[in-house]
Formats: structure tokens, sequence, C-alpha cells
């Protein structure tokens, strides 16, 4: 018989036997709830982590980047070595050593934990970098013992299914390293402006540091926190025998320094068509408009940076110009100088485009003086001809806040202001479509709207080159006479419309040519009269101009409405030989392995692909769609070259250059444009308040659009060659009073000399510029052999509605 003892000893036995199978059996249930769902490792292996979009100028400037993650993917292979071992010797010694998970390194983390919870401080993990891939890339951030025990199991699961390499990529690429930056690459970029093989050893190290917090140690606000820690990564690299002692030494000397804000571009002129191009690239997805923000394209684009930058400032200038010549409209606000301005003034910020401008405040306002103090502190005053357009205008007084910049001429300030009026600039390589410059706008800053693309306005007399196109492409010619005098019609609203020309005048019996140099409004309405209003607004649609065009009469004089891209494109058809081009934003779509998704130019060759045999090269198919005769196209092109030697445009020609265009000003004077070409680009400039009211009296396209034009051109064209257009192959060029013109053959003109004078020969006027009543004789015209024309005067066009 069993003493009660052990009885007892028995039964408890037998108790603890039961609990340990219970919770044995508890355990099993447990794993196999924690781990039933568990990923093996393996589809890490083509994993893709959320890439942006960058986007690139033609000649792979970084102009922009989309995105909900800053992150640049790199390659294991184009990741410096100094910059895998500052990880290593910060996260991961053992890396290369363990199979996912270092015990050591647990060890030693379990240890210092204890020192840690005794003083208070946050425990340490000992997690390798494999389980940190683990974590970050297949599991979630809580702190639970489950948690932790799949980040062991998913280690080990990842060490058999991935190289180390692979891992250390993973790893590097995905990592938060603060300054909204995932990842090397794009941390390189936002804190140091560079890729990552150009970072020094400190600065390789510094990006290291990051991971166990970046925001405690960011040198905008823990400067000395973050040279300890960049500095204690030094020392471990050293340790680890990564670098010698001496390089150590002498990286822990350089300083910390960084931008002030994460930015990827160095480029910023292009924020209009940057914004554009992400609207069209969506639409390239239509299954996934968001992809361009998740699987990392690369976007390359048509822009030229050189001209982007010339045409943000000429069109800056010329607003700002404008607006001063309208006068200065006040003070943004008023405090009390002795008050605390700086932080009022310092929540109103000038455009980010003009980086010279500052707050400042009047502290002391006469006619004769204006002492100013600017948010930074320094004291001025303005100079004398700022101060005289103030007080022509609203004035200046004590407490005024205003926008000053120092003066770039020499001693004090000038007063800014930015302009209410808008506008946009377009520049377009009329062969390709490829759009080289656009601006939305004065500044991105302060508006978004992208005038170039979606302000609807009335084009005014700009339209009329595709009037006169569709004249010539019927029975008109370069030899025509048309009647400049009164005419009333039924208008669209069943009212009777009588137009008139800007100066209220008649001209009589004009060259057809004249209507356009002069814009003469009662000319261009008598050929639509002629060539019938169906045909010319069904034209105006095939080459471009709208999607849908009115067949009213007031069309042909700019009633409707058309957005300056799709304008300034559609004279491209007056450069290269009648062609509609499309004009385009994104040249190519490249996919993270560089496989091209999207190519602007979709022309076939079918040859390009085959071995160069040494015959001569492939043949490709001009880009477009042919719409017009290119003789018809070069005619009007001729006659817009009169526009700036002898029309509205006439102050371009002092850059001495074959060009053409022409001016365009509607009712009121709401909008002003000027659309011209040289012989490889055509940029379309419009002017105006979004609002649609007046620009004010006399502010024509000549007056407030031409002069931005100028600018802009005068830049674009230094230094290059002068290049003429290309003449038609099948025109027949005949001499007409002392000017070539180009005809279809057979539409030239026939007489010949001696013959009979039955009466005037309308083909063979001669005029004083702004003085022809009626035709008069002159020699006969000779074929094919161009004369030089007579320096002509002209007396005041103005540019008509």
């Amino acid at each position: 018989m069993l003493k009660s003892s052990e009885r007892w000893f028995q039964m408890a036995g037998v108790a603890l036997m039961t609990v340990v199978a219970i919770a044995g059996f508890a355990l099993t249930i447990y794993a196999a709830w924690l781990f039933h769902d568990m990923p093996d490792g393996s589809e890490l292996a083509d994993f893709r982590p959320v890439n942006s979009a960058r986007v690139f100028a033609w000649d792979g400037t970084l102009i922009g980047e989309y995105g909900q993650e800053r992150r640049v993917n790199v390659p294991y292979d184009r990741i410096p070595e100094r910059m895998r071992n500052a990880f290593l010797a910060a996260e991961d010694r053992a890396f290369f050593q363990h199979s996912g998970v270092d015990v050591s390194g647990v060890s030693r983390a379990m240890l210092k934990n204890v020192y840690n919870f005794v003083t208070g401080r946050r425990f340490e993990g000992g997690s390798t970098i494999t389980q940190q891939v683990a974590k970050n890339l297949l599991l979630g951030n809580e702190r639970t013992l489950g948690r932790k025990l799949k980040e062991v199991i998913l280690a080990r699961r990842l060490e058999s299914s991935l190289s180390k390499e692979q891992i250390l990529e993973l790893y590097m690429n995905d990592i938060y390293l603060g300054y909204r930056s995932y990842g090397v690459g794009s941390a390189a970029f936002n804190y140091f402006g560079k890729p990552v093989d150009q970072l020094s050893l400190a600065q390789s190290a510094y990006l290291a540091a990051l991971p166990k917090g970046p925001e405690n140690y960011r040198p905008t606000t823990h400067k000395a926190a973050a040279m300890a820690r960049r500095n204690w990564v030094i020392d471990e690299m050293a340790q680890a025998g990564f670098v010698t002692r001496a390089e150590a030494e002498e990286a822990k000397k350089e300083d910390l320094i960084v931008q002030d804000k994460p930015q990827r571009a160095h480029y910023h002129d292009a924020d209009y068509f940057v914004s554009e191009v992400e609207l069209r690239a969506r639409k390239l997805f239509p299954n996934d408009p968001n992809a361009i923000y998740t699987d990392g394209y690369y976007i390359k684009t048509t822009l030229d940076p050189k001209l982007q930058t010339y045409a943000r400032q000429a069109l800056m200038n010329g607003l700002e110009t404008y607006d001063r010549r309208h006068g200065w409209r006040g003070a943004w606000g008023n405090e009390k100088p002795a008050s605390n301005w700086q932080r009022i003034a310092a929540e109103k910020e000038p455009p980010s485009e003009r980086a010279r401008w500052i707050q400042a405040i009047v502290t002391s306002a006469t006619k004769g003086s204006v002492a100013i103090e600017t948010i930074t502190g320094d004291k001025g005053s303005l100079i004398s001809s700022d101060i005289a357009w103030a007080f022509a205008g609203r004035g200046l007084k004590t407490g005024d806040l205003i926008f000053v910049e120092p003066n770039p001429e020499g001693s004090g300030y000038r007063l800014r202001q930015v302009p209410n009026v808008n506008g946009a600039l377009v520049a377009v390589d009329p062969f390709t479509g490829r759009t080289l410059a656009m601006v939305g706008g004065y500044s991105y800053s302060v508006s978004k709207f992208n005038r170039a693309t979606q302000a609807n306005r009335q084009p005014g007399s700009s339209i009329k080159p595709f009037v006169y196109a569709v004249a010539l492409e019927r029975d008109f010619t370069p030899a025509s006479i048309v009647e400049d005098g009164p005419i009333t019609m039924m208008g669209g609203d069943g009212k009777m419309w009588s137009p008139q020309n800007y100066e209220h005048d008649y001209m009589g019996p004009q060259p057809i040519r004249r209507g356009i140099e002069l814009s003469r409004n009662l000319m261009t309405v008598r050929l639509a009269q002629k060539v019938g209003i169906k045909p010319i607004t069904q034209k105006l649609v095939e080459y471009g101009i709208s999607e849908k065009v009115p067949a009213e009469m007031s069309m042909v004089l700019g009633a409707g409405e058309v957005t300056p891209f799709n304008l300034t494109g559609a004279y491209s058809i007056f450069v290269n030989g009648g062609r509609k081009i499309r004009p385009h934003l994104i040249d190519q779509v490249l996919d993270r392995d560089g496989k091209v998704v999207y190519k602007a130019d979709d022309r076939a060759c079918p040859v390009c692909a085959q071995p160069f045999n040494g015959t001569e090269s492939p043949r490709l198919t001009a880009p477009g769609q042919s719409v017009m005769n290119p003789i018809t196209a070069y005619q009007v092109n001729s006659f817009m070259q009169g526009v700036v030697e002898r029309g509205t445009a006439r102050s371009a020609a002092s850059l001495g250059i074959p060009m053409g265009g022409k001016t365009g000003t509607t009712n009121d004077y709401r909008s002003a444009w000027f659309v011209g070409f040289t012989a490889d680009m055509v940029v379309g400039v419009f002017v105006g308040f979004d609002d649609n009211h007046t620009l004010g009296d006399k502010e024509t396209g000549s007056q407030a659009a031409l002069p931005i034009w100028i600018d802009f051109m005068r830049n674009a064209t230094k230094g290059k060659p002068k290049k003429d257009f290309q003449k038609p192959r099948d025109a027949v060029f005949v001499s007409i009073r002392g000017r070539e013109e180009a005809f279809k053959p057979g539409t030239e003109p026939k007489y010949q000399p001696g013959a009979e004078d039955d009466g005037p020969r309308p083909y063979l006027d001669t005029w004083t510029d702004g003085d022809l009543q009626t035709p008069a004789p002159v020699e006969a015209p000779t074929v094919q052999t161009p004369a030089a024309p007579k320096k002509k005067t002209l007396d005041d066009a103005s540019e008509l509605y």
C-alpha cells in the first residue's frame, strides 16, 4: 500500500503532465493559428516596392517626381560598397555570417535591455537586417510576442529563398530614412541633392545613422545628436575594418549640411509643365491611373530646360511690365513698425520664382523719400523712380507691408508688386509636335491653373491666317484683290451685323496679303462670305484649333474659344508644309526595368531593326497628317512674314531673323495674343485677366503680348544661325509689286510684256503703305525671278479686333 505522501506526489505528477500536455496542445494550436497565413518568403524574390515616377527633360535633367512614397530603386551593384558597409556597421555587422537570426546579437541586446530597463530607456530588439526586411515588408510593427516569433521564422525562410545581396538590396531600398525618403537613393537626393555614388564617407555614414530614428537625428533641429550618431557609425566602420582609422578621423571632421527641405529636382522653372505631364501620364494608363505614383516609371518629356527658363522669365517680366504700366495698387497689409510685424509678414510669401523678393515694412514715407526695413532686419530706402511710381498710384504710408528687391543696378531697393494679370507661353517644334517650353501663368506658387492648356479664350485676329488659308485653297491667289469697304449681313442672332475695322476706316481694294499684314476685319469677312462660313469652320476643326467651331461669321474674326496650346500647335501647319502635328509633352514612358511602355512617335519603321548594310538609311514618313496644300501653307507663311516686316508686329523685326506671326486682340481688349514662328519653332503668347475683364485701352496684341514673344525669342535664337523657311517644291514664284509670291502651278499671273492694257491688273498694283485706294499699272511681273522688296514706310497700323 502506498503511503499518503507517495500518492500525493503521484497525483501531482499526473496533474503536471496533464497541464504540460494541455499547454503543449494549446501551444500547438496557437502556433498553427499564428503561422497558418504567414508567407514563405519566396514571394520577395519578385518584390517591387512602391516607387515614384521620375520626370526628365529631353537632355536628362530631372524636373519632377510623382509618388506616394519618395523612393529611388538602386540595384545592389549600384550601391557603393562604403554605403553598404555603413549600414552593416550600424545595423548588422554579422549580416553575411548569420542565417537570418544573430543569436549573439540577440544575447547582447537582452543584456543591454536589462540596463535599459533600469535606466528607463527604450528596449533594443537585436533584429538583424533580414528580420527588419521580414517585418517591414511582410509583417506589421506591433510589439507582440507573436509578431516577434513570426519575424524570426520568416527571417529563416527569407535566407533560404533569397541571396544575401537580394536581402540587403531590399532593405536599403525600402528603409524609411526621414525627410520623406524611402531607401538610400531617395534619401541621398533629399538630404544632399546627390545620387548615392556621389556621397562622401561622412554623408553615407549619416544615412546609416537614421534607421534608429530619423526625426531624432535631423540636422536642422538636432544637429549635435545627428553628428554624434554619424560619428559613431564611422567609428563602427573603422572597428569592423571597413575603413582605416585615418579615413574615419578625416570623415568625422566633415560638417553635416543638408538641404533646407527635401527636394529631388534642382530645376524649378517647369512647374506648370510637370503638372500637365502628370495629368497626361495618368491618361496613358486608363485601367490604373494611379500607376504613375507607385510603379516607378521613367517619363521622358519634350522639355528643353534652357528654353523653359527663358519662357518663364519672359512671361513674368512681360506681365510685370504690363502691371507696372497700370499703376501701383497699394500695400498688401499695414502694421505698426513697433509691433511684431515680422510674424504677420511671414505669412505672405512672395512668388517662389522671385527668390530675391522679400517682405518689408515702410518705416517712413514722403513723396521724396521712403525708408523700409526688411523682414530679415536690413534697412534701406526705395529708389526714386519707384517712389514716383507708387505715389502716382495709391501711395505709401508708414506701416505698409510691401515686397521689395535689392536694386540689381545699384544701391537701395526696388518696389515690387505681384501682377493681377496673367498669361501663357507655349513653344512647339513644328515638325514633330514636341513641346519645347510651356508656362501656364505668372507663378505656379500663386496660381496652379494652367492657362496654356486650360484657359479657353477668344483668339481675336490670330485666327485670321487660317481663314485666308481656306480662301487660298479655293479660288484666291496671292495676286487677288479684296475690297476693304463697308459690309452688312445677317448675324447668327437674327440681327443685322456690320463689322468694323479697328480704326473705323476703309482702304478700298487691297492685295490679299494686306488683309493679314494690317489685320483688316472687313477684308477677312468679305473673303469668308465668298468662300462660305461652313467650309471655313470645318477646316478650323480639321486644323486642330478647336474640337467644335459654330458656323457663324463672327468666328472668322476670332469670336470662338481656343487654348494657347492648341492654337500654337495649329500654327505649325504654316511652317512644316501643311501637316497637322500632335503637340505633346511626353516622348516616352519606360517601366522600372527600362522597357518602353509608351512612345509618342508611333510611326512604323519595319527596316529600322535590321543591321546597317552600307546602303541608304531607312526613310520615315513625316510626322502628322497632311491637311493643307504645302504651297498654301507657304503663301500664308509669307503673308505673316509681312506682318513682321510691314504690319502689326513690325517691332519684332529688330531681332533680324526670318520670322512670321500674327497678333490678336479681342473686343474690349479682353485678350491679347501673338503667335509667331521661325523656321524651326512656333511660339504663342497669350495675356489676359482670369475673369476676362479688359486689359485697358490700346492694350493690343502688339502692345501686351508681342514684347513677351520678342524677349523670349531674343534669348532662344541667340548664337544660332539664321535659317530661311523651306520653299515648296512645286511652287511657281512670281515677282509682284517688288515682292516674291508663291503660286500653285497654273494659277500664276499670265500677263505678258507688251500686251494691250485692257484695264486694271490687280496683281500688278503698287502702293505706298497705308495709302492704297485704286490699282495702278506697273511693270509686268517676271516669272521665277524674285525681286528684292522696296523699302516701305507704314502709317500707324494698330491691331484689329
